[in-house]
């Protein structure tokens, strides 16, 4: 499994942000291939505010169906709107997901 990674640095107009933000998921939501979507707020650091404000992850079974996403109709389309609305506020990252289901040894 794999996950497009979106970062959403700290704006400055929250307002602003979360209108273009609610705008941008819809698109994002309408990629093909999306098996899970998880939305954060991030609510600080161990140092206290964090340069992240948000964070939204789209899972895919695997890097084609990830690239096959971006590079669709809908991807192209979101991710111009994204770029337009908050390009400078954004990282996107790639990550290869492990997920072992065995219980955690927490003694």
């Amino acid at each position: 499994m794999v996950k497009l990674l979106i970062l959403f640095k700290q704006p400055h107009n929250e307002a602003d942000f979360e209108a273009h933000y609610v705008n941008n998921l819809a698109l994002l939501e309408q990629l093909p291939g999306i098996i899970r979507r998880q939305a954060n707020m991030v609510l600080g650091s161990p140092t206290g505010k964090s340069t992240y404000y948000r964070m939204l992850e789209l899972y895919f079974e695997d890097f084609d169906a990830l690239d096959a996403a971006l590079t669709s109709e809908a991807g192209i389309a979101a991710g111009s709107q994204l770029m337009q609305t908050v390009g400078d506020l954004v990282e996107l990252v790639f990550v290869d997901v492990f997920e072992d289901n065995a219980p955690l040894n927490n003694n």
